[in-house]
């Protein structure tokens, strides 16, 4: 684009592509792409999501009307565009260090409902620079958040980290990587420890938007490497954190072993094991379940799986939920890698009726991938079973 053109969200963009989405359409995963860059790329017989590399167990393309609605509002929007004083008056207010913590709240609460109520505004309230303001004024030095009342910055950063992540998907996330910086990092930090939970789930979005930046990938290695911030996260346990993990853990192997030696295999383990018997699908047990494949692509992932008392039994747990074959999928591969390295955990895993789940499985409506992986398994617990029978071991 030229430099006199306004730059394209970037919500805006295909992430094959990098142009204005034409025709939004979004697969399985949840992604969306531009019709003719996703049928490119599944028409060279790839059978994954670009941007998040999950298998595809359904190829249809559904088209999203509400993105291009928004497109459509944008580009009228941005030859029809006029400040309003308001919004001046808002920025005005701010910014400025005579303007008290309520009028600043107030000020907040203003942008929150127009950003809601009218969606199609946020790329203009990015293109007014609203999105870095924000940030600037929640990350503050240090020294800076000590002279602050307490009660009325928390209150003040809860209120801007909701307006933030409205504006996330329209902001290049670039920017983000002002929290490098030691003395905004350590803001970042103390903000989360202290934050209530509304505070520590707008950070978690934006650390999951971080994961999935290449421009931002060091700050995410930055972040994983923190065992303070890690074991926060770790104790929030929440839908939210999950989808942080999954981000820190697919950003790099060194966010994934560190997050390993901080407990999360386990924590991951519990949080399946209360979630199961739940009804409905539930798509962060389907994230928690690819975090987990991906740390027992590691020795010391299988061995902290291994350890844990309730590790086969929550992975045998998911290999049939009716109302949620992606996360059997990763169940059933997460089995084949323990089985092909350990016969212990054949043995624990036959014991914990994965038999029965497989077969389960096979008659359901799954994708034909999942099937051939699940016969592919029940053939390397057959050979187990028949070598015992030889040696006169009965599992």
């Amino acid at each position: 684009m030229k430099e006199s053109q306004e730059p394209i969200p970037h919500l805006f963009r295909c992430p094959i592509s990098l142009d204005l989405f034409t025709d939004p359409v979004t697969l399985c995963t949840g992604q969306t792409y531009d019709r003719p860059s996703i049928e490119k790329w599944l028409s060279s017989g790839k059978s994954t999501c670009p941007v998040t590399m999950q298998r595809l167990h359904d190829l249809s393309l559904i088209p999203n009307y509400t993105l291009r609605h928004l497109i459509d509002q944008w580009l009228n929007l941005r030859h029809q565009f006029d400040v309003d004083p308001s919004v001046v008056e808002i920025k005005h207010n701010l910014v400025s260090q005579e303007t008290t913590f309520d009028i600043k709240i107030q000020s907040l609460e203003k942008i929150r409902s127009l950003s809601h109520l009218k969606p199609w505004m946020n790329p203009s309230l990015v293109q007014l620079g609203f999105f870095q303001l924000l940030l600037e004024l929640i990350f503050v030095n240090p020294v800076e958040l000590e002279s602050m009342t307490s009660r009325d910055f928390l209150k003040f950063v809860e209120d801007a980290l909701f307006c933030v992540t409205a504006l996330l998907p329209f902001s290049e996330l670039s920017f983000l990587n002002f929290l490098k910086e030691d003395s905004k990092f350590e803001s970042f930090l103390i903000i989360f420890e202290l934050g209530n939970d509304s505070i520590k789930m707008c950070i978690c979005d934006l650390v999951e938007a971080i994961s999935r930046c290449e421009e931002t990938k060091e700050l995410c290695i930055q972040i994983g490497r923190n065992r303070k911030y890690l074991q926060e996260l770790l104790h929030l346990k929440t839908e939210v954190s999950l989808k942080a993990i999954l981000g820190l853990c697919s950003c790099s192997e060194s966010n994934l072993q560190t997050l390993i030696q901080e407990g999360v295999v386990q924590h991951l383990i519990s949080y399946i094991m209360s979630n199961t018997k739940k009804r409905g699908r539930n798509s962060f047990l389907s994230e928690g379940m690819s975090a987990i494949e991906l740390m027992l692509r590691t020795e010391s992932g299988r061995e902290c799986l291994m350890k844990d008392i309730n590790g086969i039994n929550a992975l045998v747990r998911m290999v049939f939920r009716v109302c949620d074959h992606e996360g059997s999928e990763s169940a059933v591969d997460s089995l084949m890698i323990l089985c092909q390295h350990s016969l212990q955990a054949r043995e624990e895993a036959i014991c914990g009726g994965l038999l029965t789940q497989l077969l389960l499985l096979l008659q359901s409506q799954c994708s034909g991938r999942v099937k051939t992986r699940a016969r592919m398994l029940l053939k390397l617990l057959r050979s187990t079973w028949i070598e015992d029978t030889k040696n006169g071991k009965t599992v």
